[in-house]
């Protein structure tokens, strides 16, 4: 990768100390010390950088992890890396474009940018950059000024504050006092509107509250919706203290050795810190990271993610924004190269068996972690990646926002509506399926085992459930090929634990996709890969061109999983032609298809076959519930997997029998007496589940229908063009998506509930790989007519006060 034009310095920069070399050519010695300097004799300074000296990484090779993927999401948003652009007052001292060209590169590298109070450029200024921002705060003695300054920074689009909480004044900076340091004219803080700041040490004592204590959290959160960090935090007693504030976050930070000499390297610290948090809220670190290969080290001894203070404003002065743009490169390609040595393939993967740490790294103490009381802790580090991964927070992070809000509508839940059911049909249904065992000459003896007893693994109601796919689907397949579920979550898990047998292999999903199947392909440890959609669906040439890109880089492609019918969460549907066209991909590339169909029943009208109806070369692997038709409570799901499996000896069987030993290491067998429920709902509509779907589905059509019609009349057609909101228009199934111009991501969402009362799902959830920042899944089933039209009401105000104040509206 090349750096800046040459033009711009005498040599090329390739490192971050090149870039510090170059800096410092360009800049008085009194500038240059201000932003170099640190407190006392430098000690912390120095140990920051020497701490990340000491530590040693451990290279594992032949682990087939591929090519790492750097991104993570914190707070709701996804970052291409663990780094953020740490607060640095005046990068104006750097280049007269300040802050706005920094935000700028940070934009273009996908990384965070941490305003400081003391910026020299407006906040509005730097919003327009459209990279997303962090506010770093001072809390002044006037609170007033203090409140002032957050409001206008969340107007200006901001995500969240970073509370400094080390500087109740500015530590004793020799090189300052030696410089007899006041800020050059021309740089002031541009948000600032009191006087005195030009000498920044006796404008923080004037200026700076100095009796700050842990209630300044409560009042931040009081002030603003948006998550509070707290910055400064070095030891695991404060890091408990902050949490238990309400901070959403806390930064390992002795203020770049700028405050008090003698305080321990950052790096040092963290793990006693990550110890003691044990994943109740992300930890980042700053203070001495200069390499890619600190940010992983600082990754495997427990941060979540690292901030960047001065080699930012190094090449922002070398080069301005290309400067910066460069800089943030290099340490996410040396990042990256250190993954791949080091056998990592996400960076949730790093953990304390990554290093050797640094021999005078203080042992942790024995400090009592976030909500416990006794017992041993544990290091989220230690435990499965997976657990650091962000699909599994996303609904979590939903369900905390409805209950948070309780009077918000909500079009969140992807559920039935349970209007449709009677507590005493449950007793009415499991009587018929016992009158039906009775009936087919089971003993007394056999009915009390039906339903007293574990049962089958792979099912005791499989001949009924063959039944119906014949009858209402027109699905011939044999009982011996089904394997009855604990939901369509555990059809999933078994399939893809059955088929990705390798390092090598693949599972390939339609993007945005049903957050299920990414959850259980990273909870398996399989290599998972998305396939865009076009605005206009899925298309088999993307799938086919995944396909020749995995084999090119010696992967395995195994299976592609779609939801061909009102797809959660786009509300698509696969065209007639494009199945049948899907099916011969299928057999020409030798892949399976994983069908998830959940929404057909409960659709109105005619459905198009399924693909395992059109499928004569038993491609298709099809997953199937009762919850979205039946009995949500029930979990009864099934897999049909008729596939022929060979042994080495030539013996034949189904891969529904490989299911059934893996669900029996699972979950044993599916509750007979749910099955047994779901049987008697079967029984009672003849085998035909459409039979008992006709009203569910013509009252979630028509709840469809009352929401198109509410958009349409509430955005007339030009005032969309100006908000640059659109939606697409589903003729069945639960969601539908609407795209808008702002970020619709957790902190929208948090504002849109406790603002606006209304709930949404941020469509990102549902790209495994990125995506879906300005896109919002509503959901249409759980809600009565009027309050879809009071909720669409709701959500109107929302995205006209979002557009409107957001930067990128």
């Amino acid at each position: 990768m090349s750096g800046p034009d040459a033009g711009t310095r005498t040599a090329n920069p390739l490192t971050l100390t090149d870039y510090a070399t170059l800096a410092r050519t360009g800049m008085s010695s009194a500038v240059w010390d201000f932003l170099e300097g640190g407190a006392g004799q430098e000690r912390t300074l120095a140990d920051n950088l020497r701490a990340f000296d000491r530590v040693r990484l451990n290279p594992r090779v032949l682990t087939g992890a591929g090519r790492p993927d750097t991104g993570i999401t914190l707070l709701g948003r996804r970052w291409a890396a663990p780094i953020a652009v740490a607060p640095v007052a005046y990068h104006t001292l750097a280049h007269p474009a300040g802050e706005v060209a920094t935000a700028r590169a940070a934009g273009q590298a996908g990384v965070p940018l941490v305003v400081s109070t003391f910026a020299g450029r407006t906040f509005e200024d730097i919003a327009a950059a459209a990279a997303p921002l962090w506010l770093q705060v001072y809390c002044f003695r006037d609170r007033d000024a203090t409140r002032q300054l957050v409001e206008r920074a969340e107007r200006a689009g901001f995500e969240a504050l970073v509370l400094t909480a080390d500087a109740p004044h500015l530590g004793r900076r020799p090189r300052d006092l030696r410089n007899d340091f006041t800020l050059p004219a021309g740089i002031e803080p541009a948000n600032l509107t009191t006087d005195g700041f030009a000498a920044p040490a006796a404008h923080a004592l004037a200026q700076f509250d100095p009796s700050l204590d842990w209630s300044v959290v409560e009042w931040l959160r009081s002030i603003s919706s948006l998550p509070v960090l707290v910055k400064g935090i070095l030891t695991a007693a404060d890091a408990i203290r902050a949490i238990e504030a309400g901070a959403h976050g806390i930064v390992v930070s002795n203020h770049g050795g700028r405050q008090l000499d003698g305080a321990p390297a950052t790096l040092d610290v963290l793990p006693e810190i990550a110890a003691a948090v044990a994943g109740a809220c992300p930890v980042l670190l700053d203070g001495g990271v200069r390499r890619g290969a600190d940010v992983l080290a600082a990754l495997a001894l427990g941060a979540d993610a690292v901030l960047l203070g001065r080699p930012v404003l190094h090449g922002l002065a070398v080069a301005e924004q290309e400067g910066v743009r460069h800089v943030l490169s290099i340490v996410t390609d040396e990042l990256r190269e250190a993954m791949t040595l080091t056998g990592i393939r996400t960076v949730a993967d790093a953990g304390p068996e990554l290093v050797r740490a640094p021999n005078s790294a203080p042992t942790p103490q024995a400090v009592r972690p976030v909500g416990r009381t006794s017992g041993p802790g544990l290091r989220k580090a230690e435990l499965h990646g997976s657990l650091g991964d962000p699909v599994l927070d996303t609904m979590n992070f939903l369900n905390e926002i409805t209950h948070r809000y309780p009077d918000a509508i909500s079009f969140a839940p992807g559920r039935p509506y349970d209007g449709f059911f009677e507590t005493e049909q449950i007793f009415t249904y499991l009587r018929r399926y016992l009158d039906h065992l009775e009936d087919s000459g089971s003993s007394p003896g056999q009915i009390r085992s039906a339903l007293f007893q574990y049962g089958p693994t792979s099912g005791q109601i499989r001949e009924l459930i063959a039944d119906w796919l014949r009858l209402d689907e027109n699905i011939d397949v044999s009982p011996e090929s089904i394997v009855v579920t604990v939901g369509c979550q555990e059809a999933m898990l078994l399939a893809v634990r059955a088929l990705i047998a390798g390092p090598r292999d693949v599972l390939l999903v339609s993007s945005p996709c049903y957050v299920g199947i990414t959850g259980a392909a990273r909870l398996l440890d399989a290599e998972l890969t998305a396939v865009a959609e076009d605005p206009g669906g899925f298309r088999c040439a993307d799938l086919a061109a995944a396909i020749r890109a995995e084999r090119a880089r010696g992967r395995n492609p195994r299976a592609f999983y779609v939801i061909p019918d009102h797809a959660n969460p786009s509300g698509t549907t696969m065209p007639l032609d494009t199945r049948r066209e899907l099916l011969d991909l299928a057999a020409r590339e030798d892949i399976l298809l994983l069908e998830d169909s959940p929404y057909r029943l409960v659709s109105p009208g005619t459905q198009l076959p399924t693909l395992k109806a059109l499928d004569r070369d038993r491609r298709v692997i099809h997953l199937g519930s009762f919850s979205k038709t039946l009995f949500p409570g029930a979990r009864v799901g099934f897999v049909i997997a008729d596939q022929d499996v060979h042994d080495d000896a030539g013996g034949t069987g189904l891969l529904a029998d490989e299911l059934t030993k893996i669900k029996s290491m699972v979950t044993v067998n599916t509750s007979p007496v749910a099955q047994a429920v779901v049987a008697g709902m079967l029984l009672a509509a003849d085998k035909r589940a459409s039979e008992l779907n006709s009203k569910t589905a013509a009252y979630y059509g028509d709840a469809m229908r009352v929401t198109l019609r509410q958009l349409e009349e509430t955005f007339p057609e030009d005032e969309r063009a100006a908000l640059g909101i659109r939606w697409n228009e589903p003729s069945g199934g639960f969601f539908l998506a609407v795209n808008v111009a702002f970020r619709a991501d957790n902190t929208a969402l948090r504002r849109s509930a406790e603002e606006f009362g209304v709930i949404w799902t941020p469509m990102s959830y549902f790209y495994p790989e990125g995506g879906g920042e300005h896109g919002l899944r509503l959901s249409v089933s759980y809600l009565t007519h009027d309050e879809i039209a009071d909720g669409i009401a709701r959500l109107a105000r929302f995205i006209r006060s979002q557009t409107t104040s957001s930067p990128e509206g």
